[in-house]
């Protein structure tokens, strides 16, 4: 191991601004004049953020404890997980920064003693940033992602830095140059990617939370595959300065946890524009968590008058048999809930993979420029400046980085620009106004967040568009730039394991805010289903 919009008829009932979690059990009769037995909490959405912060300021635990209780865990798991790169050897000295913090009864943080994790393609001012490539190996910025300082500023600790698909380019987190993860649910599977060690890191409970970043759905699948709640906001929702860009037009950071709470309070955190990205938006960010009503706060059908509308073509041809029926048995759960349903077909669906495989390479091939020995990255001693251009990039990227920026440069050039790169990007056009018109009769569209379960390690690494494949539900969602959140809803069978599955939630542009309302619900009502995942198998 290396050193958002008002949703008057969805709350209901009393306000509660700090919700907290509670142990399974029935609604009393006095909380709700109908059917009250239906709605019970399901333990996976208890919020693992405000568990802690209440430990520490009631004084139950202090900050080191807190960090002494993940170090451990990590130190179990990491032989057989390996989500960390790096883990910060400043961890206990932080916490008792924020114990003695405490003690003084300054003021604190949403996230005030929080083990975070943060992904290796986000720049961190103490800790190496290599972005999983060997061209920026141990190379150290000086200066954090706004994203990271927004985090510091909210008291979270920083725990290390997590495993990617270089740079954000692959599916699997098997594209890392330094180690491959895997899921902790069955040690031989991937965990999704490229977010796969943030994901991986969540399910193992080696973090609190976790950042990720989503170009074509890298928090999404990875959060269905290890069976966590994944949020990718609106672009321009949260920052990008300070992280690698891959496709600077896709780009996300969004973020990973165990509850829908979770997600709410990182992402609130973190959001908002900011100066040093003229892409963010200055969009006001609402109070995503004191907008989440805990179960006993509601009536039995506490989304009657949304509107959800099920994503036709991601319900047939090659979708698991398996998957398709958690997403059905999702939905109804949802129509009980007082959801009304439709069906909805967006006819540029199965155009937004080739799309999206000619607009983030071409995007990727300038991106990556760079990163030539010189201005960033390892430097391979060469006779002329052209050579050494040469074999410093040859020697740096891996594979699939050196696939993508050849695919993008080839439709970046002259006599096919027009055929590829012009013509993607009216599909994208296309998709874009598919959305709109389906979110103008729908509060919510909903499908699976990938078309299996996890696949075990080594089944794709010859096959890269078999890989490219699985990215068929999401990246539609990154060429719209719209909001999406993948809460965990059920399990296939796969020999003798049971892996987890996701369902994604997607709502128009800034209603990040409604997403987590409903996925808040729905999570809390997923009755005898947990989502621990089991120790690694060795």
């Amino acid at each position: 191991m290396r050193a958002a919009v008002p949703f008057p008829r969805l709350l209901i009932l009393r306000p509660v601004n700090t919700p907290q979690c509670r142990r399974l059990h029935t609604v009393k009769a006095s909380q709700t004049a109908t059917e009250p037995s239906k709605l019970q909490t399901n333990r996976s959405a208890c919020s693992e953020i405000l568990r802690i912060r209440k430990s520490l300021l009631s004084r139950e635990r202090t900050a080191v404890e807190v960090a002494e209780e993940y170090l451990t865990r990590l130190q179990q798991t990491e032989p057989y997980v390996k989500s960390f790169l790096y883990v910060s050897d400043k961890v206990l000295a932080d916490a008792e920064e924020i114990d003695r913090r405490l003690r003084r009864n300054e003021d604190v943080g949403p996230l005030v003693g929080v083990p975070v994790a943060v992904k290796d393609n986000l720049c961190t001012r103490d800790m190496p940033s290599t972005g999983g490539s060997r061209i920026l190996e141990g190379y150290r910025p000086p200066f954090d992602a706004t994203a990271v300082t927004k985090l510091r500023q909210s008291g979270a600790l920083l725990i290390g830095k997590t495993n990617l698909d270089e740079f954000g380019m692959g599916s699997t987190t098997e594209g890392s140059a330094f180690q491959v993860t895997s899921n902790p649910w069955d040690s031989s599977r991937v965990p999704g990617g490229s977010s796969g060690g943030s994901s991986a890191a969540v399910a193992a409970r080696q973090c609190a939370v976790s950042l990720g970043s989503d170009t074509g759905g890298s928090i999404r699948q990875p959060a269905s595959f290890c069976g966590v709640v994944g949020m990718k906001p609106t672009y321009g929702r949260v920052s990008r300065f300070g992280l690698m860009a891959y496709a600077s037009s896709l780009d996300v950071i969004g973020c990973l946890g165990s509850s829908v709470m979770d997600a709410a309070i990182l992402l609130g955190a973190m959001a908002g524009h900011d100066k040093l990205d003229a892409t963010s938006s200055k969009t006001e960010v609402p109070d995503y968590a004191a907008k989440l009503v805990p179960i006993e706060a509601l009536d039995s059908k506490p989304l009657k008058g949304i509107k959800i509308g099920v994503i036709r073509e991601t319900m047939g041809d090659g979708v698991d048999s398996g998957v398709i029926s958690s997403i059905q048995a999702s939905a109804l759960r949802l129509e009980e809930l007082g959801a009304a349903l439709t069906e909805v077909s967006l006819s540029s669906f199965p155009l937004g993979l080739p799309a999206y495989y000619v607009l983030a390479p071409s995007e990727a091939s300038s991106n990556l420029a760079r990163y030539d020995g010189i201005r960033y990255g390892s430097q391979v001693p060469a006779d002329d400046l052209e050579s050494m251009y040469g074999s410093s990039r040859s020697n740096g990227f891996g594979q699939e980085v050196k696939r993508r920026i050849l695919m993008g440069t080839y439709a970046l050039s002259a006599g096919y620009y027009d055929a590829y790169y012009k013509r993607a990007q009216q599909v994208r056009t296309l998709i874009q106004r598919d959305f709109s018109k389906a979110l103008d009769g729908n509060d919510i569209l909903i499908s699976p967040a990938a078309p299996t379960a996890a696949y075990k390690i080594g089944d794709k690494v010859n096959d890269p568009l078999s890989m490219y494949a699985g990215d068929i539900m999401t990246v539609n969602v990154n060429l719209a730039g719209l909001p999406a959140l993948v809460v965990p809803c059920g399990f296939v069978k796969v020999g003798e394991r049971d892996l987890p599955v996701g369902l994604q939630m997607i709502s128009a542009a800034f209603e990040e805010g409604r997403l987590l309302q409903v996925g808040h619900i729905f999570q809390q009502t997923l009755q005898n289903l947990s989502f621990e995942a089991p120790l690694p198998n060795k």
